[in-house]
């Protein structure tokens, strides 16, 4: 085997967070409030008014480095659930899926699970950073969505 076979190809962080999930959703599910959160220091901005609605979303964004990105949304259940794929723009999705799924534990708690799932990534440039991209990055997404959602 080789490292890179047995590098996991799957990161996932769960946390409980004292928010409601339909607050915790909104934060997620609109991409202009994304760079507030993003514990991977990678997205820079992206336009109000692309508030995810359903599977086959497709909402752009400009990562730290001055990229766009598209991101097609391939799963989506109001505040429980969401995934999408980034692409260049006009590109086919290169394999790698962000994931987001909220289970509420109350009226102001909710589990939150963040998957970043690379196991169909093809792009070989993109494969160190991929790697890089841990569960301790994840909950650093977490921990930053859990203090602007607690604050109100």
């Amino acid at each position: 085997m080789t490292d890179d076979e047995q590098t996991p190809r799957v990161a996932t962080a769960t946390r409980a967070i004292a928010a409601p999930a339909e607050a915790l959703f909104e934060l997620i599910a609109d991409p202009s409030e994304q760079p507030r959160w993003d514990g991977n220091d990678n997205l820079a901005e992206a336009a109000p008014g692309q508030r995810v609605r359903a599977v086959g979303d497709v909402f752009v964004m400009t990562t730290s480095k001055g990229n766009v990105r598209e991101n097609h949304v391939v799963e989506f259940e109001e505040g429980r659930r969401i995934a999408w794929r980034p692409a260049e723009p006009g590109a086919e999705p290169p394999g790698h899926l962000w994931r987001w799924e909220l289970s509420p534990l109350g009226p102001d708690a909710t589990e939150v699970t963040h998957t970043y799932d690379w196991t169909e990534l093809r792009d070989e440039q993109r494969l160190p950073r991929a790697r890089a991209t841990t569960a301790d990055r994840l909950m650093a997404s977490m921990d930053r969505l859990a203090e602007l959602a607690e604050q109100g």
